[in-house]
């Protein structure tokens, strides 16, 4: 648990501290000096006196009585000793221990780490590690690397479960002007892992104290659930989260029986849960530094851009990212236009983007902007791509981007791609406070990404359009394993799902009998095998007695039979709906086209349960073949709020069924309002 200790202790001892400043021991040591940390600094090293010209002890036994906050650099095997001692005796709260050599590297490691745990967690403190590279804070500069970046209160908030990467990452913002106001490395989260600094920065925010950034990076979902909870609350008090979540689970290649088993992966369920939870999902530790630095500016509230440029290239492939990703570069016209253009020089362009070609000035930037800030009503935020060929400085370009971006109610993101010709200017520009792109399609990018995420989803567990009672009979009466097609039955209609008539059984009189409620043609399926057209068990357009009775010999001899389906034909468009059970995750809802989309195109979108009517409809839209549901060339359409119904409903459905491991309804047939279930697949887990 994250305490006042940890982030701004009155005393700091270094265990294992060193002269040389090429050692992990030493370099902390020089960098929470050379941070000016105001607090009593300790350290220990078992052969000196004085280290870095500040006294050493030889034994933590001999520290003062208190201190706050323990690093430690020494070999795994003597930590557990040494925070017993400072825990138990020096009244120590907060540690971090860089380490190695715990879970990390083997069994014996590893229980020398719930050692330390239990230690620590019998005094209440904190654990930060092992086997990290320490705490940054606005107080004290606990780490073993550098760059130490600008430290302020409303800089981003890092927390990232790679030590190294976290470096990288800091070293990408940088070069953009990120600020950061805390950067925890987890390490190995033996007490403290990224969910739990964020449940803490939730909790302990406060608003215009708190810093609105917060920036991830994980290696794996300890808490799934504790991380959509706090992050969802954080943004929903304000607060923007980008976040990489690198390594792909190998459960999406695992054997599967279902199309939903199939399509989805661990790394699917974390797509949704950031979707569900509003977190801008990047991939890479440029994009994660672009999208930070987009945070760092005011809030872009419409969706027209203007591109302003000296040069014409970048203004296209900008032009190209930001249209492409769903924003707008809108036509600038009319008698203010022709004011702006008659300040600018001849062959320049307002029409948008607004070209000042290569000699323009920074008068003329300065009068673009205003023109843009107060004549054109349509323009929401403005992008300026300025760089140099060499042959003349920027600063008074810069100096009129620096003034402007605090003048003006639209936000302004300066594109400035010349990191050589005019290096020392653009540094200028970030020390003045500023955060800047160097590449305007990444910046485009970005700037989509934030734009096309959506807030958190406000989404409360569901039933009241459920029959809960019948649906926990069902499932209290079933064994573990595929369920039979009359449950599956049951179980839709609890939900409310429209279903086609169906008629299962292994005696062909039985079918027969079921003609007095149907009409020919009929579809016939057999009951068993996995996938049944695989083995020849689905014959469609049976519209006779006879025909019904020779399909059913044909079906009752293929492997595995154990009777046959027989359904009324209907048409319709086909559609999916499935669902999977991810462990810490929850219920993972797919859906789609069926037929050849999903078996070839595998065009799915999914979102975690509970799933409101917003998010199925999301959900739907967001698919590829979303035109076919819209309808096209004459085609009718397929009613996409009665189809995302289904889908809140069988959302509903599993809230209270957690023992559905896999679910799949396809095809659902639709056409204009009329959506039926024609074939499910159902498989529980006790």
């Amino acid at each position: 648990m994250i305490n006042e200790q940890l982030l701004n202790p009155k005393s700091i001892v270094v265990v294992g501290a060193s002269d040389d400043v090429m050692k992990p021991g030493g370099k902390i040591l020089k960098n929470i000096v050379d941070g000016n940390y105001g607090g009593d600094l300790y350290v220990t090293n078992l052969k000196s006196d004085v280290v870095q010209g500040i006294k050493s002890y030889r034994d933590v036994a001999d520290l003062p009585e208190q201190v706050d906050l323990a690093v430690l650099a020494i070999a795994a095997k003597f930590c557990p000793q040494t925070v017993e001692v400072l825990a138990k005796q020096k009244g120590t709260k907060a540690f971090i221990i860089i380490s190695a050599g715990f879970s990390e590297e083997n069994e014996e490691g590893a229980a020398l780490e719930h050692q330390i745990v239990d230690t620590i967690n019998e005094v209440g403190g904190c654990l930060i590690g092992p086997n990290c590279v320490g705490v940054l804070t606005t107080h004290h500069s606990s780490v073993f690397t550098t760059p130490i970046p600008a430290l302020e209160p409303m800089g981003a908030d890092f927390i990232s479960g790679s030590g190294a990467t976290a470096v990288f990452i800091i070293e990408a913002g940088m070069a953009k002007g990120l600020k950061f106001n805390s950067v925890y490395s987890v390490g190995n989260s033996a007490q403290t892992g990224v969910e739990e600094v964020l449940e803490y920065l939730d909790n302990t925010y406060v608003e215009g104290q708190s810093s609105k950034i917060k920036l991830l990076y994980l290696e794996s979902v300890n808490n799934p659930q504790k991380l959509l909870k706090h992050s969802a609350s954080l943004i929903n008090k304000g607060c923007k989260i980008a976040a990489i979540k690198a390594g792909n689970s190998e459960a999406g290649s695992r054997a599967a029986s279902s199309h939903t088993g199939a399509l989805a992966s661990s790394d699917l369920a974390v797509d949704a849960l950031f979707k569900k939870a509003g977190i801008v999902r990047c991939y890479g530790r440029e994009e994660l530094a672009n999208v930070a630095a987009v945070f760092m500016i005011e809030e872009l509230k419409g969706k027209n851009v203007a591109v302003i440029t000296h040069a014409g290239g970048p203004a296209v492939m900008l032009t190209d990212a930001l249209s492409n990703g769903g924003l707008e570069v809108p036509s600038i016209d009319g008698p203010k236009a022709d004011a702006l253009l008659e300040k600018l020089y001849p062959g320049s362009s307002v029409a948008n983007p607004i070209d000042f070609l290569a000699t323009g000035t920074a008068q003329q930037l300065s009068d673009i902007i205003d023109a843009c800030e107060n004549d054109f009503e349509h323009i929401d935020a403005m992008a300026v791509v300025f760089g140099s060929p060499g042959l003349f400085s920027n600063e008074e370009v810069y100096k009129v981007l620096h003034a402007k971006m605090r003048e003006c109610k639209k936000p302004i993101y300066p594109i400035l791609p010349s990191v050589v010709n005019v290096k020392e200017d653009i540094e200028m520009f970030i020390n003045m406070g500023n955060v800047n792109f160097p590449d305007e399609v990444m910046f485009g990018n970005a700037l989509t990404k934030i734009y096309n995420t959506a807030k958190p989803a406000q989404t409360e567990a569901g039933g009241n359009d459920v029959d809960v009672q019948k649906v926990r009979s069902i499932i209290d009466a079933q064994e573990s394993g595929y369920v039979s097609p009359e449950v599956v039955q049951e179980l839709l209609d609890a939900a409310g799902v429209p279903r086609v008539k169906e008629f299962v059984s292994d005696q062909v009189d039985v079918l027969l009998g079921a003609m007095k409620e149907v009409e020919y043609p009929v579809v016939m399926k057999v009951v068993g095998p996995v996938h049944k057209s695989d083995v020849g068990g689905v014959v469609l357009g049976v519209d006779n007695n006879e025909q019904l009775k020779s399909e059913f010999a044909r079906m009752m001899d293929i492997k595995d039979a154990t009777g046959v389906m027989l359904q009324p034909m209907i048409s319709g468009k086909e559609l999916f709906v499935g669902a999977t059970y991810e462990p810490g995750f929850g219920h993972m809802v797919l859906c789609g086209m069926g037929g050849i989309f999903i078996e070839v195109l595998k065009d799915v979108s999914s979102g975690l349960a509970p799933i409101n009517q917003d998010e199925a409809l999301e959900m739907i839209r967001g698919l590829k073949s979303y035109k076919i549901i819209e309808g096209v060339r004459g085609q009718q359409g397929i009613d996409e709020n009665k189809y995302a119904e289904i889908v809140v409903r069988l959302s509903n459905m599993l809230n209270h069924a957690p023992e559905i491991k896999e679910m799949d309804i396809n095809p659902l047939l639709g056409e204009g309002e009329k959506i039926i279930a024609v074939d499910a697949r159902i498989r529980i887990e006790k």
